[in-house]
C-alpha cells in the first residue's frame, strides 16, 4: 500500500483539509500515476457538500487529473512509466452491459465506478485527484498528447468531454448554429470547441459582462437572457442549445429559441428538477435531452481533436491551500474559467 497526502472533506459542512490516505497496491492491469494538476469542478463541491445524496468522509475529490506514469502492472500493455495520461470522471464499469461493450462505460447499466465517492470493485470507496497519486486500471486512462500542457489538459478531463461529446453526438459542425447556456467552466469549453468544430457560436448569459471574453474564445454572438428581448430576437434561431447551468432556469423559454428538430441538450446537474412545457416541445418538433462525460474511446478523441486544434482550458494554478477559497470562489461565479490544483504543493 502507498501512503499518499492529500485535501480531503472530512463533512459535509467542513473545509477540506490535508488528509494521509493509502492507495491500493498496483495489480496486473492498473497503473500508477503521480498527479501533477488536479481541476476543481462544480461537481465536486455538490458531492463533497452532500447535494447529490450522502457520503462517507474522508471523501478525496478532483475527477480532472493529469499526470505521469510511474509504474505499470505486470499486464499492462496500453501505458508505460513516463507517459502523459489523464484519468476522467470514472474508474471502471461492469464491461459487460450493452453500453459498456459500445464503447459507451459513462452509461454503464450497472452504474460506472466514480472517481471518488463511489464503492469500487473491491468495497473500498474510491478517492480523487487532490492528491500527490492515483492508482487505476489502464482501461479507464487516457493519453494526453504533447501538444497539450498538462495544467491546460487537466480540466479537459471532465469539461472537455462532458462539452465535446453532446456537440459531436448532434453534430455540430459547419451551417449549424450552436448556443452555449452559461460561460462557466463547462460553458467556455463547449464555446472553444463548437467554434473549432465549424459551427456559428452565441452565448447566451445573464448579462454582457463576459461578452469581451465570450468573443475571445470563439463566440460569433453574445446575448443577454435577463433582457427579455433577447428571447423574442432569437426565437427559432438554433439547431443545438447547449445548457451548462448547474441551476434552475426556464427551460421551456430555452426551448423556443429552438428551430424545427433543434435539439437542447442539458450537461449541468442542478439538485432541482427542471419542469418543461410540453407546447414548447411540440410545437417545433423540439427534443429536451441529456448527455454525460463521455466514454473513454471518445474522451481520447477529444484530448486529440484539442491537441489538434490546440485547445485547453482557460485556468487559474493554485496550491492546495487555496481549494477552499477556490471553492467560494466557484460559487460565486468568480473564475475564469477553471481552478487547477498544483499538486506538488500537497505536502
Amino acid at each position: 500500500m502507498l501512503e499518499i497526502n492529500t485535501y480531503a472533506a472530512t463533512s459535509a459542512t467542513g473545509d477540506l483539509v490535508p488528509t494521509r490516505i493509502t492507495r491500493r497496491d498496483v495489480g496486473p492491469h492498473d497503473v500508477l500515476i503521480d498527479i501533477k494538476f488536479s481541476g476543481i469542478c462544480h461537481s465536486d463541491i455538490h458531492t463533497v457538500r452532500g447535494e447529490w445524496g450522502d457520503q462517507q468522509y474522508p471523501l478525496v475529490p478532483g475527477h480532472e487529473i493529469a499526470g505521469i506514469v510511474t509504474e505499470v502492472g505486470s499486464e499492462v500493455t496500453r501505458h508505460s512509466a513516463g507517459d502523459r495520461v489523464g484519468v476522467g470522471c470514472m474508474v471502471n464499469s461492469c464491461r459487460e452491459c450493452v453500453n459498456c461493450l459500445a464503447g459507451e462505460e459513462q452509461y454503464c447499466l450497472a452504474g460506472n465506478i466514480g472517481t471518488y465517492g463511489a464503492k469500487d470493485v473491491d468495497g473500498t470507496i474510491t478517492q480523487g485527484g487532490y492528491a500527490t497519486h492515483v492508482v487505476v486500471n489502464e482501461d479507464f486512462i487516457v493519453r494526453i498528447p504533447q501538444g497539450l500542457g498538462l495544467d491546460v489538459a487537466a480540466p479537459l478531463l471532465c469539461a472537455g468531454v462532458t462539452t465535446y461529446s453532446p456537440l459531436n453526438h448532434w453534430n455540430a459542425g459547419p451551417g449549424k448554429k450552436v448556443a452555449v447556456i452559461g460561460l462557466g467552466g463547462l460553458g467556455h469549453m463547449a464555446v472553444k470547441i463548437a467554434h473549432a468544430m465549424g459551427a456559428e457560436v452565441t452565448v447566451l448569459s445573464r448579462s454582457l459582462k463576459k461578452q469581451e471574453d465570450g468573443l475571445k474564445l470563439g463566440a460569433d454572438h453574445y446575448y443577454a437572457t435577463e433582457n427579455p428581448e433577447t428571447f423574442e430576437a432569437l426565437a427559432g434561431s438554433f439547431n443545438l442549445i447547449i445548457n451548462t447551468v448547474s441551476a434552475s432556469i426556464d427551460i421551456s423559454a430555452f426551448l423556443q429559441l429552438l428551430s424545427l428538430d433543434g435539439a437542447l441538450v442539458n450537461v449541468g446537474a442542478p439538485a432541482e428538477p427542471l419542469p418543461v412545457n410540453a407546447f414548447a416541445l411540440i410545437t417545433g418538433r423540439r427534443s429536451f435531452a441529456g448527455s454525460m462525460i463521455g466514454g473513454i474511446r471518445e474522451t481520447q478523441e477529444m484530448l486529440d481533436f484539442c491537441a489538434e486544434h490546440k485547445i485547453g482550458a482557460e485556468i487559474e494554478v493554485i496550491s492546495a491551500e487555496d481549494i477552499n477559497k477556490a471553492y467560494e470562489r466557484v460559487l460565486a461565479s468568480d473564475v475564469h474559467y477553471r481552478f487547477v490544483i498544483d499538486t506538488s504543493t500537497l505536502v
